[in-house]
C-alpha cells in the first residue's frame, strides 16, 4: 500500500474516462500521486468510476467493487470511494448492501470527493484533466444527459436531460489540449444530434466542429453517437470540407423495421433512415459508417429480424457492433412490454448479425489494399508499430500493423501504403 496514492478505475464508456481524467487532475493538484486502471491496485486510496447502462456492465462494476471489498478487508487498501453512473442510479440499495464502501457519489457530484478528502476543488483547472489515453488523442465531451425516450434505454434516467457545454469553453479546451500535444479529438456526447438546441435554440454540432477544426494543431476530429431522428445534416458540409474532420461518423441506428423503430420510440422511420444513409454516401464519398444495432426488443419477430439482416447486407456498414436486448429497470420497455424473445433467440440472432458483418468488414479492408493512406502511429508492439486511419477509432475500429522495419514516432503521421488485409486489421508499409 503506497500512502497518498489514489488508484482510479474507470469502467464504462469514454464519457466516464473523461470524467476520471478531470477528477485525477485534481487529486495531483492536491498533492496525491495517481494511477488509472493499473494491473495491481497499491493506493491506500481506490476510486471506481462505474458504469450502469446495461447487465453486463452493472455486473463488472458491482464485481469490481466486491473485489476492492475484500482486498479492504485484507487491509491491502483503507477506503473505498464509488463514483459515476451505477451509484447515480442505485445509490440507496448500494448504501445498504455495500457498507464497506466508504463513500458513493453520483456521476454529477465527484468535484465533493476533493472537498471530502479534505482537500480544494481548484475552479480554475476545471479544463485540465490528466490524459490517460496516448498523449497525441483524447476525447471530447460536448454535452451531458439525453432527452430522447427510446423504450430500452436508461441512460436519461441517469444523466437528466441534456446540457450542451458553451463553444467558448470547448474550443478553450482543445486549444489547451494542443499546447499540451493531442492531435486528434474524439468527439463524444450521448447525443452529438442534439447538441446546441437547448443552449442556443438550435442545431449548433455544424458550427461547433467548424470551430475546433479552426484551431491550429488539430489533425483529425472524429464523430461519435450521433442520433438519426433531427440529424444535423449541415455537418457534412463540414466533414465534406473540412480535410481535418475525419470521414467517419457514428451513429446508432438500432433498428431498420418500422414495426420496431416505433417499438423502441425511436422516431425515426426506415424512409428516413434509409434517406440519412443515401446523404451520407452521397454528400461525404467515401465516408466509414459506424453503427449499432439492437436485437431481440420485446416484440421483435422473425420477419422484423429478417428485415434487418437484409439492412445490414444491403448498407454495407464499414463498422458495426449490435447487443442483445436486457431489461432495464426503470424504462419504458420494462413498464410497457413482456420481455417475450427468448435468451437463446437473442443470442442466435445476435450471432447472425455478427457473421454476415464479418464479411462485410473483411470486403471493407480488403478494398484498401494497395491504398495509400494517412496513418497516425499509436504505439508498439512486438514486431509492429500500430497505428490508424481517419476511418478508425481507437480501441473499436481496425488498426494498422507496421513493421518495424524503421523507426517510427509515437504519435506522428506517415503515409502507409496497405498491402496486406485481415477482417479486423491492415497491414501496411512505409511509404519514403
Amino acid at each position: 500500500m503506497i500512502k497518498n496514492q489514489i488508484d482510479i478505475i474507470t469502467l464504462g464508456c469514454s464519457k466516464n474516462l473523461v470524467d476520471s481524467e478531470q477528477l485525477m487532475r485534481q487529486l495531483t493538484a492536491n498533492g496525491y500521486t495517481v494511477a488509472h486502471d493499473a494491473e495491481q491496485v497499491k493506493g491506500e486510496i481506490v476510486v471506481v468510476n462505474t458504469c450502469g447502462f446495461i447487465g453486463d456492465a452493472k455486473e463488472e462494476s458491482i464485481n469490481m467493487i466486491l473485489e476492492l471489498c475484500e482486498a479492504k478487508k485484507r487491509k491491502e487498501i483503507k477506503k473505498i470511494i464509488v463514483m459515476g453512473c451505477l451509484s447515480e442510479r442505485y445509490m440507496a440499495d448500494l448504501e445498504s448492501e455495500l457498507p464497506e464502501v466508504d463513500q458513493f457519489y453520483g456521476k454529477f457530484n465527484w468535484k465533493q470527493v476533493i472537498e471530502d478528502l479534505g482537500k480544494a476543488y481548484r475552479s480554475d483547472l476545471h479544463l485540465e484533466r490528466v490524459l490517460t489515453t496516448p498523449k497525441h488523442y483524447a476525447y471530447i465531451k460536448i454535452g451531458e444527459g439525453c432527452n430522447r425516450a427510446c423504450s430500452y434505454c436508461a441512460i436519461p434516467i441517469i444523466t437528466g436531460r441534456y446540457q450542451s457545454r458553451p463553444m467558448e469553453e470547448i474550443v478553450e479546451e482543445v486549444r489547451l489540449l494542443v499546447s499540451e500535444g493531442v492531435k486528434e479529438f474524439q468527439i463524444i456526447a450521448q447525443d452529438l444530434s442534439y447538441y446546441g438546441q437547448d443552449l442556443y435554440k438550435e442545431l449548433k454540432l455544424a458550427e461547433l466542429i467548424e470551430r475546433i477544426s479552426d484551431v491550429p494543431g488539430v489533425e483529425w476530429i472524429r464523430l461519435h453517437y450521433a442520433y438519426p431522428s433531427r440529424f444535423p445534416y449541415d455537418v457534412l458540409r463540414v466533414m465534406r470540407e473540412r480535410d481535418n474532420v475525419c470521414n467517419y461518423m457514428d451513429i446508432a441506428l438500432q433498428h431498420i423495421s418500422d414495426h420496431m423503430l416505433t417499438k423502441m420510440r425511436r422516431n425515426v422511420t426506415k424512409e428516413q433512415t434509409l434517406e440519412l444513409l443515401r446523404r451520407m454516401r452521397e454528400e461525404v464519398p467515401g465516408i466509414h459508417i459506424r453503427t449499432t444495432l439492437l436485437v431481440g426488443h420485446p416484440g421483435e419477430t422473425e420477419e422484423d429480424f429478417a428485415e434487418l439482416m437484409e439492412f445490414v447486407r444491403e448498407a454495407r456498414f464499414e463498422r458495426l457492433g449490435a447487443f442483445a436486448y436486457s431489461e432495464e429497470d426503470g424504462t419504458y420497455a420494462a413498464s410497457a412490454y413482456e420481455d417475450d424473445v427468448e435468451d437463446e433467440v437473442k443470442q442466435d440472432r445476435l450471432d447472425a448479425i455478427m457473421r454476415i458483418q464479418e464479411n462485410i468488414a473483411a470486403a471493407s479492408n480488403e478494398s484498401k489494399v494497395g491504398q495509400t493512406l494517412k496513418v497516425i502511429i499509436d504505439k508498439e508492439e512486438g514486431d509492429y508499430y500500430i497505428g490508424r486511419t481517419q476511418f478508425d477509432s481507437p480501441e473499436v475500429d481496425p488498426e494498422v500493423l507496421i513493421r518495424k522495419d524503421r523507426e517510427l514516432q509515437i504519435g506522428s503521421f506517415y503515409q502507409v501504403e496497405i498491402t496486406d488485409a485481415e477482417p479486423f486489421d491492415l497491414y501496411g508499409r512505409i511509404v519514403e
